[in-house]
């Protein structure tokens, strides 16, 4: 899996509270994401966000599939038989 991400995606503590954030700036990979699942297309994020690159975007695709996949759900054992 191409981890390009990791020179891209930042977390600082200090800001946006410690949210995973594009190249040291304060928009988010949550904004970005955000923004998608409303609607918006890349075109238009890039076209909005003029700072933004087709490498960040991509940087946060790769960021949520790795995000999701370590996700890991438990359920709970049944212990009534």
């Amino acid at each position: 899996m191409n981890e390009s991400w990791r020179s891209r995606i930042t977390i600082e503590p200090g800001k946006r509270g410690g949210r995973p954030c594009i190249r040291g700036m304060r928009i988010t990979v949550d904004d970005v994401m955000s923004y998608l699942a409303a609607g918006m297309t890349v075109a238009e994020l890039l076209d909005g966000f003029p700072y933004l690159t087709a490498e960040d975007m991509q940087a946060c695709f790769a960021f949520a599939a790795e995000r999701e996949r370590s996700l890991l759900v438990t359920v709970p054992c049944n212990t009534h038989t």
